[in-house]
């Protein structure tokens, strides 16, 4: 009896060694195949550049670490958005159920961020959004799966309204794209504004995807304003500017506008007309930090030209996704695991440090004041006033 006994014992050993060793044999095989991360952005239509950008900033910050993390190979499979919602849920079902992807990021539009939300929320799939701001992704829409590393439209507009305020004017006209970025970010400069006295003279929001803004014009010209501040950005940012330069008002409206209307692709199409317009943004070419210059040289060694605040929020997307398959050690079977190394992320950024908030699962960050200029030969962004590390507030 107990011979049968220490048999059953040896049995049951071995057994259990068995599984240990299938285990580890499974883990080791896991470690060998690439981390996949499935990538949406518009690569065609009026957003087009800037899915073009953010890519770039993914994979030069990829290029740095050698296209791995946490001892695994990294590999991105790339869909187009099409700056179409419908089309960003139809490229993330086929990226998670047919290619099987581990993690997602990218997303250029607010309005396919929330599209794909609750199929991303049911699906447990960790996104990193490395654009979309409308203030409710990380607000009421908040996902424990969704993070997000550019910046919210609050986050960006508000600390600029009092700045505007105080050092270009109090009577502003507001314009903006008639989306849910163009909106909030219009209310939150506004709130900003109105507190340190300032008073718009008038708010208009016109169509994405516009192609003469002269009917606009002449409305800034009527209401004769010390300062316009728009919120546009790709094509509609080229030929407002454009057309507000071309009609004369640069001679006697300021510019204090969203990041976006003075990118430096923009400032490409429209040369030195745009010198002196000011802007709020994340981030600026002239930041005097080594992350900053590192990023700029590596940028225009590879690409032979101007980096954008877009190839930053690719870059720092990447940037955190790394940093978090780092700290799990390239192990990505313990999605709660991976997501608090998300939620804990701390980077040291071409904009600054940056880190993720708990609580919102959206980036604490500076914010900045910046002019447009000429410098080292290009035209870009010089920084006027640091307006201070802004938390947005997720309500």
């Amino acid at each position: 009896m107990a011979t049968i006994r220490r048999r059953q014992l040896i049995k049951a050993g071995l057994g259990l060694a068995g599984l240990a060793a299938s285990s580890r044999f499974s883990f080791s095989l896991a470690q060998q195949e690439p981390i996949r991360i499935g990538v949406v952005l518009s690569y065609s239509g009026p957003y087009a550049r800037l899915g073009q950008e953010i890519t770039r900033g993914m994979e030069l910050y990829l290029e740095k670490v050698g296209y791995q993390a946490g001892g695994r190979r990294i590999q991105l499979l790339k869909e187009d958005e099409e700056a179409d919602p419908a089309v960003a849920v139809r490229k993330v079902r086929k990226l998670v159920e047919q290619d099987r992807v581990n993690l997602l990021s990218g997303i250029i539009l607010s309005s396919s961020a929330y599209g794909i939300r609750d199929y991303v929320h049911e699906r447990q799939i960790p996104l990193v959004i490395a654009n979309a701001a409308a203030n409710g992704i990380t607000r009421e829409r908040r996902s424990p799966y969704i993070f997000r590393t550019s910046i919210s439209a609050w986050q960006q507009h508000y600390p600029m309204g009092p700045w505007v305020a105080r050092n270009v004017g109090k009577k502003v006209f507001l314009l903006a794209l008639d989306y849910a970025f163009g909106k909030e970010a219009t209310a939150a400069f506004k709130e900003g504004f109105l507190q340190a006295g300032g008073e718009p003279v008038a708010e208009l929001y016109t169509p994405l995807g516009s192609t003469d803004y002269s009917a606009v014009i002449s409305r800034i010209a009527a209401a004769r304003p010390e300062a316009v501040h728009a919120v546009l950005s790709g094509s509609d940012a080229v030929i407002f500017l454009r057309q507000f330069i071309q009609f004369g008002l640069n001679r006697s409206i300021q510019l204090a506008v969203s990041g976006e209307v003075t990118d430096e692709n923009v400032l490409e199409a429209i040369g030195d007309a745009a010198l002196g317009a000011k802007s709020a943004d994340h981030w600026v070419y002239t930041l005097n930090n080594s992350a900053n210059r590192e990023f700029i040289q590596a940028y225009r060694q590879k690409f032979n030209a101007v980096p954008n605040h877009f190839a930053v929020r690719g870059y720092d997307a990447m940037q955190f996704i790394v940093d978090a398959i780092n700290t799990v050690q390239g192990d990505l079977s313990n999605r709660q695991r991976l997501l608090g190394a998300i939620e804990s992320a701390k980077i040291i950024s071409p904009r600054g440090f940056v880190q993720m908030d708990p609580e919102t699962n959206n980036v604490t960050q500076h914010v900045y004041a910046r002019e447009v200029a000429r410098i080292d030969g290009v035209l870009t962004n010089r920084l006027l006033a640091d307006l201070g590390t802004i938390r947005d507030p997720g309500k």
